[in-house]
């Protein structure tokens, strides 16, 4: 794990026993969370017949990355002692029958674990692509109207844009999608990178570069919640 991973974990182990304690954290929000200890829903994106966009040189599918990525989130998240629920585990949809309609069922069935997880925050893990063939970089949505999700999404942009440093820098966006408007929860879509292009599609496709997304997604979710005032409560 890397300093900044591990310094940024000495921050949520601060933050909960100042909660511990009844100090109380400023921020701008409060959330209250009926879950035994305080959940994170990682939703990899597409999967099944559903792959996503395809890297312009690998050819690897969206999905397929986006699994990969979510899964190294979700062992961070885990090691941090956060309950943490996968919408999708596997290579499969969440669809059923891949038949008509396949796309409906799959966003509904997101929803429903979404809304039984009753989470601190929702994640989507996607990649991107664009017709500009030079356009790189990590690139966040967030609710409209929702300061909660802005919040989130301005912290997880800001690790993504130091990660790729020398890229510009991106702002977070507000995003009309079902993901982010099935639930009042905190949600954001993380655009990892942009597989339209070469040498992001390169690094999308390294296990070191996923792991080092994962790291920057996980830390700019833990500076959020630093911000915030949350009844959190993580495994012992």
């Amino acid at each position: 794990m890397s300093l900044k991973v591990k310094i940024t974990l000495f921050i949520l182990v601060f933050v909960i026993g100042c909660l511990a304690l009844g100090v109380c954290i400023t921020g701008l929000n409060a959330i209250e969370v009926d879950t035994s200890y305080s959940c994170i829903v990682i939703d990899a994106g597409h999967g099944g017949i559903d792959g996503g966009v395809s890297g312009v040189v690998s050819k690897t599918r969206e999905s397929d990355i986006n699994l990969s990525i979510s899964n190294k989130l979700q062992r961070l998240f885990t090691e941090a002692g956060f309950r943490v629920i996968m919408t999708r585990k596997t290579e499969a949809g969440l669809y059923g029958v891949a038949s008509k309609g396949f796309k409906k069922r799959d966003m509904e069935n997101r929803k429903q674990t979404i809304l039984t997880a009753k989470p601190l925050a929702v994640i989507s893990i996607h990649q991107n692509r664009c017709s500009i063939p030079s356009r790189r970089g990590g690139q966040v949505f967030y609710k409209i109207g929702s300061d909660i999700s802005q919040n989130l999404a301005n912290n997880i942009q800001n690790e993504l844009n130091t990660l790729y440093s020398g890229v510009k820098d991106f702002s977070p966006l507000k995003g009309d999608y079902f993901i982010l408007n099935c639930s009042s929860y905190a949600s954001v879509i993380v655009e990892c990178g942009f597989m339209s292009n070469a040498e992001d599609d390169r690094l999308l496709n390294e296990s070191t570069f996923q792991s080092s997304i994962a790291d920057s997604i996980f830390c700019g979710v833990i500076n959020y919640f630093s911000k915030s005032t949350f009844k959190v409560n993580v495994k012992g």
